[in-house]
């Protein structure tokens, strides 16, 4: 955060400024965002090393030292004197909007990349920020009342920028964030976690309980499991039985409206990770993370043919009607005239193009950690991520941020409503979920209940704060929970 606003000082003239650097290094009370994205990620951990450079006053270093990682710090003010050895993981926070020179800048990235043996986790402020940062134009971006230098990346831009000077293929993991992997295979590994999770497995105690665990796989998965698939304790408790015995012993067992289920299911995703590889660059078969091989091999006459199919997945993404035709057949979301919204437990329920339009978004500019209401449109192409904290416990959730990345041009915006006195707020929550979610009925009996009072009369007056207020007032009503009752009199 930058100080009160004062006059900001003169410019500097000449080549031999630079600005306070050390003055952006802000106190952590946890770990920054970047951090908790690279571990929820699971790219931190597990026995890598890590270099944080340009790590301030060091405070990622400690919380990482306490979660067990093997991590070491480097600044050039704070922690000079410490050695700059290659690591696993290189994580270059917050560093490059400081610096004002854009030649340095490169440097530092180029740098930190030469450093990296596995990734380069980059994060920077956003433009989204501007209000933020007190100060005046200066060179590329912002000189502050502090002296300290700013310059504000789109998260679209950034991404472009890590690929340019890393030579990777990058990826944005969250808005601000970017994976740069010197192997192509982890960078397919990471995508294929954020398409196609690694199944779960139950816990097995005996014979029967490894038996199953292998069931219960197959009919999420649609397939039977490679041994080299099995955890290691369900592998041994099933190692009486031949791999033929296993899969009749399964097969038998196994729900058949479940595996068809699976199947389709893990048809779609391996669609949706072929189609996602080719916005970033596909590779050759033997270059896919091992369960998506198997998936091709299980559910497709050949690699080429699920290439061709992912393929026109894309080219149907780029049509209009097609897409409004997925929106209008989706049996979950909302469908308004300009977009479909669909909340986030209910997102893997719809088409699995409207999931690649959302995919497509997260990768480009990456998807936020919160939120809850995923807004698509159909006119043009925009993603947004809505977030509403209180939305099962509100009958009417206010909303608290909004993230949006416009396909087109890959520009994102974010919006921040809490210091509003007036935010937008949800109505017939139902619709928003997949029919089977088991909130929903209870949320389409209140709905119904505000339409029998005349709530829903003036549809243009009930989407704010006040608007909504109002007409509760104007009908007499008030909630209790997700409960509409008649209004208590002042006088009672």
């Amino acid at each position: 955060m930058e100080g009160p606003s004062k006059a900001p000082p003169p410019l500097p003239t000449g080549h031999s400024w630079s600005s306070d650097r050390r003055r952006t290094a802000i106190a952590r009370l946890r770990l920054s965002i970047p951090a908790r994205q690279a571990l929820g990620d699971r790219q931190l951990g597990e026995g890598r090393t890590v270099l944080d450079y340009g790590c301030g006053r060091g405070d990622d270093v400690a919380a990482l030292e306490r979660l067990g990682c093997a991590v070491s710090g480097w600044d050039p003010y704070y922690l000079n004197d410490t050695p700059t050895r290659p690591a696993e993981v290189v994580m270059l926070t917050y560093v490059l909007n400081v610096v004002e020179d854009p030649g340095e800048r490169r440097e530092t990235l180029r740098r930190a990349w030469d450093l990296a043996q596995d990734l380069l986790v980059v994060s920077a402020r956003l433009t989204w920020e501007r209000r933020k940062v007190k100060g005046e134009e200066f060179g590329d971006g912002i000189l502050t009342s502090r002296r300290t230098f700013q310059y504000l990346f789109g998260a679209g831009e950034l991404r472009a920028y890590v690929a340019e000077v890393t030579g990777a293929r990058a990826v944005s993991a969250a808005p601000g964030v970017v994976y740069a992997f010197k192997d192509n295979a982890a960078r397919m590994q990471y995508l294929a976690q954020r398409i196609v999770p690694d199944a779960d497995w139950l816990a097995s105690a005996d014979t029967a309980s490894a038996l199953a665990s292998v069931v219960d796989y197959v009919e999420r998965r649609g397939r039977q499991p490679r041994i080299d698939e099995v955890p290691r304790p369900t592998a041994e408790l099933l190692a009486q039985f031949t791999p033929g015995e296993l899969q009749r012993l399964t097969r038998d067992s196994a729900d058949a409206t479940k595996v068809s289920e699976g199947a389709k299911r893990s048809t779609l995703n391996t669609l949706l990770y072929l189609a996602v590889e080719l916005f970033n660059g596909r590779g050759p078969f033997s270059s896919l993370p091992h369960s998506v091989q198997l998936n091709v091999r299980a559910f497709f006459a050949s690699y080429k043919e699920a290439c061709r199919r992912a393929d026109r997945l894309l080219l149907k993404l780029r049509d209009d009607a097609y897409v409004r035709g997925a929106m209008n057949g989706s049996a979950t979301g909302k469908l308004t005239p300009t977009a479909l919204y669909v909340h986030r437990r209910a997102v893997d329920r719809i088409p699995v193009v409207l999931r690649l339009y959302e995919h497509c978004a997260s990768i480009a500019a990456g998807r936020p950690a919160s939120w809850t209401v995923l807004k698509l449109k159909h006119k043009g192409r925009a993603v947004s991520w809505l977030d509403y904290p209180e939305f099962d416990t509100d009958p009417h959730p206010r909303i608290h941020s909004s993230y949006t990345v416009d396909m087109r041009t890959l520009e994102s915006s974010r919006i921040f409503y809490e210091e509003s006195e007036n935010r937008p707020l949800l109505h017939r929550k139902h619709e928003f979920l997949a029919p089977d979610d088991p909130a929903g009925p209870r949320y389409r009996r209140l709905t119904e209940s505000e339409v029998n009072a005349g709530l829903y009369e003036h549809p243009h007056l009930i989407g704010t704060e006040r608007g909504w207020e109002a007409e509760l007032v104007r009908c007499g009503r008030e909630l209790r929970g997700h409960r509409l009752v008649r209004r208590r009199s002042v006088n009672s």
